[in-house]
Parts: C-alpha cells; structure tokens; sequence
C-alpha cells in the first residue's frame, strides 16, 4: 500500500510540474490572431488584445488589455476598452492540439461608450449585424465564421457613458455587472444586468435578447423585466435644473420587443415630487400604472393608457412621447375628474402652491382637463381646472379683505366656503397663469380676474368682486354708480405667496372703472353746496377708513 501512495504522489509531482512547464513551452500570444479575428468577425468591429498569458490551472488566457472600434459614423474612438480581459478555454485541446475552444469570457472594468445621434440611432445599433461582419477586414480576408459562440460572458465593474452628437453632456452608469448565456449573435441569449445610476439609484434588467437583428442590433427581440429603485431624478443629468424637477423615483416595467415594435407596461412611484421651479417635495407619493407601445425605428411611442394616482386621487394619461433628442418631448392629454382635494393638499406644494398657514381643505372636488406639450425640462400645461363645494378650513376671509372691508362687506369666519372656482391655466417653468378666473363665495359673492403667479411664488392678481349684497359700502355705493346695492363691483389684487395672500384694493382699477360714477357724484356734490371734488372724496375716505 506504501508503494502505491509512493507512485501516486510521484505521478502526481509530474503532472504538476508538467502544467508548470507547459506554459513555457505553449505560447499564449500565438492565440492572439485567433481571438481577435473570431471576435473582430463576430462583432464586425476591429477587436485588439494585450499581451497573453496562460493559466492552465483556471483553464484560462489573460489579456493585459482590450479594445473594440466603434462605428466610424459616431466616432473614430473606442466603443469598448478594458484592463484586462479573461478568455476560458478548454485545456486538452489547447495542450495535445494547440485548438482554441472558448468556454467563457470575462471582461474587467470595461468602458462602455453609447452614442446618439439627432435621428436617435445609437453607435451599437451595427454591431454585430451582417452588414458590419461583411465590412470587418479580418473576416473578409480569412473566411472566418461570422458568429462566435461563448457559453459565458460576463463584465464586471463596469462603467458605461451615454453621450450625444449634439450635446457634450454626458451621463455615467457606474458598477455595471452583465452576465450572459450562450452567447450568440444567431440565438435568443439569457443575461441579467445591474448598475448604478446616474445620481444615485439602482438599475436591475433580466430577461433574453435576440438573435441579433441582420440589419439594426437595436431592433432585436428582446423579453426582459426592468427595475429601477430610487433614482433621484434632478441628479440624473437629463433634466435641466432649472426646470426644478425633483423626486426619487421606483420604476417596474415588462418589455417585449420585436421586429422593432416594443410594448411596455409597468408602474412608477415618485416620492418627495417636485414638478416645476419654486416647488417644494410633495408630502405624499404619485403612483402611476402605465400601458404604452414604443417604436425603436423612430424613438417614438405612445402612452396608450396611464393612471396617476394621489391617494384617492384619480387622472387619467394619453397621448405620445419622442426619445430622440437630449430631453423627451411630450404631447399628453391629462383629464380628472372629481379627485377629492383632501387627497390632493399635500401634492400642492410640489406645484408650489401652499396653503395659506393655519388652513387646509376639508371638502371639495377638483376637475382638470389639461394638455401638457413640449420637452420634460420646459413642458407647458394648460387647460382649465375647477373646484366645487370645497372649504379652506382656519382661513379667515374676511380678517385677510380687512383692507377693502368697508366695500365688500366679506362676512368674517373661521373657514372659507368655495362654491366654485374655474380658471384656464397655462403652467410654465416660469410660472402660472391663470385666466378667465370665476369664483364664487358664498360670504363675499361672484370674483372674476386672472393673473400670475411667478416661479418665485410671488402672486399678481387683479380680480373684480360682485358683491352678494349692499352691506358694508355705504357711502361708496353712489361713486360705483350701483347705488352700494347687490352686484355692485368692487376691483381689488391679490398679492404676497399663496401661503400669505394680501388682498389690497385696485386704485387704478377703481379710477379706470368707475369714472362714470365719480363724476356724478362729483355734480351731485356741487349741486349740494359742497365744494368741487367733496363727493369723490367723502366717498374714497369711507371706502379705506380714512379722513379726507
């Protein structure tokens, strides 16, 4: 039994000193010509290697470095670089028939660079496609196969760099991780990749690409699942900051794709949302389902069907979207109707609308039909919203019209009744329009205006109240012409923030519009002895409780 462990061991020491010396005399670098003419034949792309080394006991050649050209129509540099690269192969054959059988391949913190020009083609669409592998030299001249089989690819630590021909902004996807199966120009490829995001965030995509389509790698089939958690979106780069858009956003979507159609559906949720400049996060998340087809050929697509939802809050999306330029251009139709507004308060301040302190709605619906046009980082909405039956509870409304009180007669309270509100709206990156403004309280009457409300949250409005009723405007009511009756018209602004409006009269829309009263007050005066000028004045001193 010695004897036979003695043999043993000593087969053993040979056959381990055997592997040692192999190498010295089995040139790895004499493999190099074959792999970068497999590769650059499959990829029809030139592919370069480093200098190689060989394992025997991983079954593996080294590379010290990798490169792959890219598509001369977007850049005459790399599209791929690597330190190094490692290729498996099977030892027998390399050692008894020097025959090069890859078994794997992995690449070491590649540098991935992604292209795309203004028609929305991208530098890897002519890779791998036949018209590539006809152009690649090393096929042409040695009749090599034109597709390469690994059973297993994988990139780790990777680093990919998404540019434009039009712009020199550029975007970085750090830690990318692929692996994949079978690999195949000519076959359906299992993979599964992760990275992280721009500006923060997680990007995690399973699923089977190809075969690789003949023509356009773009266009292939491809089934795959997409998750994206906590992406912060103003930290994306693909948003103008100046837009003020912000938020953390999850993303889960299913994509099929074939012969250059793809269909998507899947769900986003936006926490902490801000949708436009002056906006604060909102307090509450926006859940959005949505159903929509894409096609690849022209980076278009349309949202068939999206649902937005604000806790009981319901709107409904359609309409298209293009991805060729530097920022998606929407053209969205939104329609809502009768969302309850207690759901809605604490997504306001994302539009930057605050609440007066102290108040919130406790009641009320709110309509919109509005349509939103234009790239993401200076979309334009418009439309014309409504609110009904609604009430601002601890606004006191009269207190805050104490400034016009002796006109509008505003009966003080606790709270605010809204019977209705309906206005065209135009919101901008600038700001917020609002026209055609009519309101109607029960405590003051019918208010009629419009204006701005500025990214700065600075408010500018000039409304006309129809009062309900004469009270409160006594001596004014002859200068209005109205005889201080219901209806009488009393022009006031609306100024300071949402969260602090300042009701304050309209001098000059008072001279401009009631001249005609002025004046016939002004002759009653002097018909009555007074002295020229004392109506008007009487009757402005009593409007702002002052002395003449």
């Amino acid at each position: 039994m010695k004897g036979i462990v003695k043999y043993v061991l000593i087969g053993v020491g040979i056959l381990v000193l055997a592997l040692i010396a192999i190498p010295f005399f089995v040139s790895a670098n004499q493999f190099k010509p074959t792999i970068e003419e497999k590769l650059s034949a499959a990829l029809g792309r030139p592919v370069t290697v480093g200098n190689l080394s060989l394992s025997l006991f991983s079954g593996s050649l080294g590379a010290d470095d990798l490169s792959i050209g890219d598509d001369p129509a977007f850049s005459k540099s790399a599209f791929l670089t690597a330190k190094s690269l490692k290729v498996g192969v099977e030892v027998m054959p390399l050692i008894f028939s020097k025959a090069l059988h890859v078994t794997g391949v992995t690449i070491e913190k590649p540098e991935v660079v992604l292209i795309k020009n203004p028609e929305g083609k991208w530098n890897f669409a002519s890779l791998a496609t036949s018209d590539s592998k006809s152009a690649s030299k090393s096929s042409a001249e040695s009749g090599a196969a034109p597709d390469l089989s690994i059973k297993k690819l994988e990139l780790t630590d990777g680093r990919v760099t998404v540019k434009s021909t039009t712009s020199p902004k550029s975007h970085s996807y750090e830690n990318l991780h692929l692996e994949a199966f079978d690999v195949s120009a000519t076959s359906s490829v299992p993979f599964s990749l992760t990275a992280k995001l721009p500006g923060g965030g997680d990007l995690k995509v399973e699923g089977k690409a190809g075969p690789v389509d003949s023509k356009d790698a773009t266009l292939s089939p491809l089934n795959a699942k997409i998750s994206i958690t906590a992406l912060d979106l103003a930290g994306t780069g693909f948003v103008d900051p100046s837009a003020g858009i912000a938020g953390l956003m999850d993303f889960n979507s299913s994509v099929a794709a074939k012969a250059g159609d793809a269909h998507a559906q899947g769900t986003v949720k936006l926490d902490k949302l801000q949708v436009r400049k002056g906006g604060a996060p909102s307090g509450v998340p926006v859940n959005v389902d949505f159903d929509s087809n894409y096609d690849l050929r022209t980076s278009a697509g349309v949202l068939k069907e999206g649902t937005v939802k604000i806790g009981k809050a319901v709107a409904h999306l359609a309409g298209t979207y293009d991805l060729k330029g530097e920022a998606a251009v929407l053209n969205m139709k939104i329609n809502a109707q009768n969302m309850p507004v207690q759901d809605l308060q604490a997504f306001l301040p994302a539009l930057g609308v605050v609440l007066p302190k102290g108040s919130s709605l406790q009641q009320g619906t709110l309509s919109a039909n509005l349509n939103a046009q234009g790239p993401t980082d200076k979309l334009v909405t418009a439309g014309n919203i409504g609110l009904f039956d609604a009430k601002l509870a601890g606004f006191d409304l009269g207190s805050k019209l104490s400034a016009i009180s002796a006109l509008t007669g505003a009966k003080s309270g606790p709270d605010t009744s809204i019977q209705k509100l309906t206005t065209n709206v135009r919101v901008a990156p600038e700001g917020i329009r609002a026209d055609s403004m009519d309101l109607v309280m029960p405590a003051l009457g019918t208010v009629t205006g419009g204006g701005v409300m500025s990214a700065e949250n600075n408010l500018d409005f000039k409304m006309v109240a129809a009062l309900s009723s004469g009270s409160g405007i006594g001596a004014v009511g002859g200068l209005l012409g109205g005889g201080g009756g219901k209806g009488t018209k009393i022009p006031f602004r609306i100024q300071g923030t949402t969260s602090d409006p300042k009701f304050v009269p309209d001098m000059g829309g008072a001279v401009a519009g009631l001249a005609q009263g002025a004046l016939g007050n002004l002759a009653g005066g002097l018909t009555k002895g007074k002295k020229p000028g004392q109506g008007v004045a009487d009757a402005l001193g009593g409007l702002f409780g002052k002395k003449n």
